[in-house]
């Protein structure tokens, strides 16, 4: 990429005939931060240096309920004082505190061992398979090995006593996880194990985990544990099928590619029986939402708030992949949390004079001053009329606890929470062209990004592969769910093209991994393309005379 080397004055594409001001002191300099020379916009250059201070190796990736999250958070919530917002936590504070439970299975006295007449076959606790903790399962069992194709109702036939092998959940029709391990209970068995599909490519099957841990949110006057009449449910790879199936006459290739393609599955017994034994601890512990407003600047509307949300927790630290054991968790989700206490600045920057983004001038150790100049990017960044609530949610990865739990105790009254724009799932590989956006025919959202989108030649679209459940997967959801109009963002792709090629590399190679770090590739004008798509899309949401309401057919709407 051609370096900065003096100012340079040029056009922004799709941006009409911005003017766009570079200045390239401590850029190009040798001591420059790594990135330096890849980013040819302040303000962008701007937000990467906020991105590596939340995910460099001192934070630890984040981990929900850890100290490298507080101090995470602490940061966030110092920034976005900085930036002028007020709090809007508990209490007067930057804070909500999310009380949560935690159950986790330790490697140390955990065990998955087949016992057969020839011998005993190990399977590798993380690597080859992997269980939901929970305190409500029994902690340890054994039984037969029975393989009952998807595992429908219907094929829960002689597995009292068992522990069911099932193929695959992800494709559309067939029976979900939960709805096999209901048939299983009625039926009489021990455990369900569901065996990884190879062949569903849109999001391929990731090993080693992590961790097997589980949280739950601790609600006052909670019932106390209990244990089930099964073993909790256990994932199995490919890799760990083949093992299994050895000796039983079965051709496991033959079964994962009838699987794939959701054709007919035989029912047969697996030779031995599967003991598992899991060595369980708990904990108590809070964790912060990081929360603040920007009050907005109309006497009738300044009262309904657009939400913008990332999540700020990460894996932290879990199994090693090629070495590394630190979980960063950069583009997942510290680069959007970045982007709000960004958007937060400029904000503030704007709300002294500038009609803009101001320019900033660089030093080689990632410190900033203002500079005078300003960067048109087509973007008022006045105060808006709707008030403007930044949320930085904690425990999304543990199952959207912080997005859940602050829509059932709203630090804001609820009935005036009028939008919700949240940033997850953002992947920044490739020039941004598409966009595929969640719940997009459910709200007016939806029709207010596809304007936005189309000044700037970005396409607004559906999501093509809905068997993924990213709607479900993300902070918009519980939002949607009591009824909020709410949307996020995916950078698309037509089907065979690098685009793709860039996106599924990403998912394999780097999604909830190691891998998913500094170093990796950033497409820089692409990041900066969405920044701007995602200021408009916020500021006309705030602006608008009408407030974003559910459409009458969405799924989300209410029902009377």
């Amino acid at each position: 990429m051609e370096q900065v080397v003096g100012m340079l004055v040029g056009t922004m594409k799709n941006f009409g005939s911005a003017l766009i001001l570079f200045l390239a002191s401590g850029l190009a300099c040798a001591q420059a931060h790594p990135r330096d020379g890849e980013i040819h916009d302040a303000d962008t250059l701007r937000w990467w240096h906020t991105t590596e201070a939340l995910s460099n190796d001192a934070m630890e990736g984040r981990d929900t309920g850890s100290a490298a999250y507080q101090r995470a958070a602490d940061y966030v919530a110092k920034r976005f004082k900085a930036a002028g917002l007020l709090p809007a936590g508990d209490d007067g504070t930057y804070f909500q505190m999310v009380p949560m439970h935690e159950m986790q299975v330790e490697p140390a006295g955990t065990s998955f061992v087949v016992e057969r007449p020839g011998g005993k076959l190990r399977l590798e606790f993380l690597q080859e398979i992997t269980v939901a903790a929970s305190e409500t399962a029994l902690p340890e069992g054994a039984g037969a090995l029975a393989f009952r194709g998807y595992c429908g109702k219907d094929a829960m036939t002689d597995v009292a006593g068992k522990i069911v092998v099932c193929f695959g959940t992800q494709r559309a029709g067939l029976p979900s996880g939960g709805e096999r391990a209901a048939n299983a209970k009625a039926a009489g068995a021990l455990g369900v194990v569901n065996v990884d599909d190879p062949y569903f490519t849109i999001e391929p099957p990731r090993w080693p985990y992590a961790y097997a841990r589980s949280v739950t949110l601790r609600e006052a006057g909670g019932e106390g544990v209990w244990l089930g009449t099964m073993l909790p449910g256990m994932r199995l790879s490919a890799e760990g099928f083949a093992k299994l199936l050895v000796g039983s006459g079965k051709d496991a290739a033959e079964i994962l590619k009838l699987g794939g393609a959701k054709e007919a599955l035989p029912n047969f017994e697996i030779p031995g029986k599967l003991r598992v034994r899991l060595q369980l601890s708990s904990r108590d512990f809070s964790s912060p939402n990081v929360l603040a407003v920007r009050p907005g600047s109309d006497a009738t509307l300044a009262g309904q708030y657009v939400v913008v949300a990332a999540h700020l927790d990460g894996y932290g630290y879990g199994t090693p992949v090629h070495g590394d054991n630190l979980y960063n968790g950069t583009l997942d989700d510290a680069a959007y949390v970045a982007l709000l206490i960004q958007m937060a600045d400029d904000l503030k920057a704007g709300a002294v004079g500038h009609h803009g983004l101001t320019a900033v001038r660089y030093s080689p150790g990632g410190q900033s001053d203002v500079g005078s100049d300003v960067i048109d990017k087509g973007i008022t960044l006045v105060p808006t009329k709707r008030s403007i609530l930044f949320c930085a949610f904690t425990g999304e990865e543990k199952g959207l606890l912080g997005s859940s739990w602050f829509v059932k105790h709203p630090t804001v009254p609820v009935e005036e929470l009028a939008a919700d724009i949240n940033l997850d799932q953002l992947r920044p590989l490739f020039p941004l062209k598409i966009l595929t956006a969640e719940a997009v025919n459910d709200t007016t959202l939806g029709q207010t990004a596809r304007e936005v989108g189309k000044g700037m030649g970005i396409e607004i679209r559906e999501d093509r592969e809905p068997e993924r459940g990213l709607l479900r997967r993300a902070d918009q959801y519980p939002f949607l769910r009591i009824h909020v109009p709410a949307i996020s963002f995916i950078f698309g792709y037509d089907p065979g093209t690098d685009a793709e090629k860039r996106y599924r590399e990403w998912y394999e190679v780097r999604y909830h991994r190691p891998q998913d770090d500094l170093t990796q590739p950033v497409d820089f004008q692409a990041a900066e393309t969405f920044d701007v798509f995602f200021y408009r899309l916020v500021e006309t949401t705030a602006d608008a005379a009408m407030r974003p309401t559910i459409l009458p057919d969405s799924q989300f709407a209410e029902r009377k």
